[in-house]
């Protein structure tokens, strides 16, 4: 073996089929806005930016240093969504041609104080109630400030993986009565990746595609994984029916079982939680996890993984095996398997042409 340690292989190629799968879904003159923050949910915000940037319409990020970044690669529209909290940062935004989002008071007053409205994005809380104006009080600040004149009228759905949820029409129901009581004419933006898949009626003028960009979204358009975690073989051993695994003894051998440890642990960001029966892929063949996760290494029942060795790959997700898979079997999502992935994991690029 050359080297031990962990690999996160993030497959470039992947991700520009999977913006393209989603692109192709949009509906009239909607725009297409990858959302990059969290560095890429975990993959790399520049490679990302340079893998798509002349299939995209625009970029989302939640920090002013993300948006940064993104000017240096991409001249696109780039959205600030988090907004700003100090006049230096608004000036910031001016410097590098960057939108921003207005969602509560606060920020409002800045602008007011710079006299700087240019690009402004105003969010409005329709169910989700972590960010945005009450419809109220949106309208009465659009119809008490004349010089807002041009802005995107924008929300963020809570619930748009589920089609039949309630919560869905009610919010899409409160986005538009907001449109219909405005004086002005504006952009309008809603869905997320669940809602550009699930409700085509709502697409409006810019849809915010960010976790199906990467292939954490499950459903009919063969979204694949773009990421690949892996471990190597350092061990194999057999044990006998009753012998226990791990810290704890939490994995008992109900028969003789063949085992296998990864070298890779929760140090490298696999969660420490993950259940025996977890599947894995070992030479294209599964596998299970079986014993606590520790902090450097991971155990695996091979019994029926066919011939191993030390020394071979062990995926935890990849285009083969789902990350969905992994985060379903543990009552996870795949935003937190995505950017949990520690620094100690070395990152390999394929299809990389930048």
């Amino acid at each position: 073996m050359k080297q031990l340690s962990p690999e996160l292989l993030i497959d470039l190629d992947l991700i520009r089929e999977n913006t393209l799968k989603l692109k192709n879904l949009t509906t009239n003159h909607s725009k297409f806005m990858a959302i990059l923050k969290s560095d890429a949910y975990g993959h790399n915000i520049k490679k990302v930016s340079k893998a798509i940037d002349d299939i995209v319409d625009g970029y989302g990020v939640v920090k002013l240093e993300e948006a940064k970044k993104l000017r240096e690669v991409s001249d696109k529209k780039i959205l600030l969504m988090q907004g700003i909290y100090n006049e230096d940062d608004l000036l910031n935004l001016q410097k590098y041609n960057i939108n921003t989002v207005i969602h509560n008071e606060y920020q409002l007053e800045i602008h007011k104080k710079l006299n700087e409205f240019s690009g402004v994005w105003f969010k409005i809380n329709t169910g989700m109630n972590r960010l945005g104006f009450e419809l109220d009080e949106f309208l009465k600040i659009i119809s008490s400030n004349p010089k807002i004149k041009k802005f995107t009228l924008m929300t963020h759905l809570a619930a748009s993986k589920n089609k039949e949820e309630k919560l869905n029409t009610e919010q899409f129901d409160l986005l538009k009565k907001a449109k219909e009581n405005l004086r002005i004419d504006v952009q309008v933006s809603a869905v997320n990746t669940g809602g550009l898949i699930n409700f085509p009626n709502y697409h409006y003028d810019w849809v915010r595609a960010g976790i199906g960009i990467y292939g954490g979204f499950s459903g009919n358009l063969d979204l694949k994984t773009a990421m690949t975690l892996r471990g190597r073989v350092i061990n194999i051993r057999d044990i006998k029916k009753g012998d226990r695994v791990g810290y704890d003894g939490r994995a008992v051998a109900k028969k003789d079982l063949k085992i296998a440890t990864i070298f890779i642990g929760y140090a490298d960001g696999l969660p420490q939680n993950l259940r025996d029966g977890t599947k894995v892929l070992i030479n294209n063949k599964i596998a299970e996890i079986f014993g606590k996760i520790s902090m450097d290494l991971t155990t695996i029942d091979i019994s029926k993984a066919g011939k191993c060795q030390i020394g071979d790959w062990c995926e935890f997700f990849s285009p083969k095996l789902s990350i969905n898979l992994i985060s379903d079997t543990n009552s996870l999502i795949p935003y937190e398997l995505m950017t949990k992935i520690t620094p100690r994991v070395k990152r390999k690029f394929i299809n990389d042409n930048s």
